[in-house]
């Protein structure tokens, strides 16, 4: 990785850093079109498999970030989207925090409070469906998807639990030759 290639994802990542209201789940999308589309650094179904790694990881979600660095470009590759990620969006919530104590009561910040939530839930879906594609090529593999997805959102639970759950169902349409 070129000192230029290094800055250049840095860059990247402390852009994504700003969009990344609720998580990181949230710039899923934006981070697959950097590192696959791009910067030619990881192909789908790696951007795919590095995810589902840094989300099965014990820790914070952020972990998905140290994972696709790690995976597109090795230590350095972790460092640009690491570093990049965290310190601009760090700063700003230290100083949005310091903010929005002083002004517990300001109506601007409720709104932004509630506002923000359709955003959110927009840019995780976009990822969610950013994921699914490699792996989406019928309608028994949506079905699985679907099932996978729909169950979570009505019983909860640990991810890594519906993401077994996801696996021994598509293993098993596979066995079947449904997908």
């Amino acid at each position: 990785m070129t000192a230029l290639s290094f800055w250049s994802l840095a860059g990247d990542f402390a852009l994504l850093s700003l969009l990344s209201i609720g998580g990181v789940n949230a710039i899923l999308a934006d981070s697959q079109r950097l590192l696959v589309q791009r910067h030619g650094l990881l192909d789908e179904a790696g951007f795919a498999q590095a995810v589902a790694l840094g989300q099965a990881a014990p820790g914070p979600n952020i972990l998905v970030v140290a994972v696709l660095g790690w995976m597109a470009a090795g230590p350095l590759g972790l460092l640009a989207c690491l570093g990049g990620i965290l310190l601009p969006s760090t700063l700003l919530v230290w100083r949005f925090a310091r903010w929005a104590e002083a002004n517990r009561q300001h109506p601007g910040l409720r709104a932004f409070q509630v506002g923000s939530a359709p955003l959110v839930l927009g840019l995780t879906l976009a990822g969610a469906a950013l994921l699914a594609q490699p792996y989406a090529h019928s309608a028994p593999a949506w079905g699985c998807i679907a099932l996978v997805a729909l169950g979570s959102l009505r019983w909860g639970g640990p991810p890594l639990l519906w993401l077994a759950l996801g696996g021994l169902i598509g293993a098993l349409c596979g066995a079947l030759g449904w997908i």
